[in-house]
């Protein structure tokens, strides 16, 4: 689940790269416009892997003090 995540936090990251640098949303391009039902999928599971991905911050932290004590 994890790998799942950061690749879709990647696909995201790039995307809004695109935006921010060219004005050009790769994902909406590809799924039929920002409106698209495919579109929204897509955003939304972007936007959950971030959650996810959250999640991997703490667990690091929590590993690395088990490994020091």
């Amino acid at each position: 689940m994890d790998t799942v995540a950061l690749v879709l936090v990647i696909i995201g990251a790039l995307n809004w790269g695109l935006i921010g640098l060219f004005g050009f949303d790769l994902v909406a391009t590809l799924f039929g416009g920002p409106t698209a039902m495919l579109s929204r999928i897509v955003y939304a599971l972007v936007g959950l892997a971030g959650l996810w991905s959250l999640t991997l911050l703490f667990r690091g932290n929590r590993e690395t003090r088990r490994n020091t004590t």
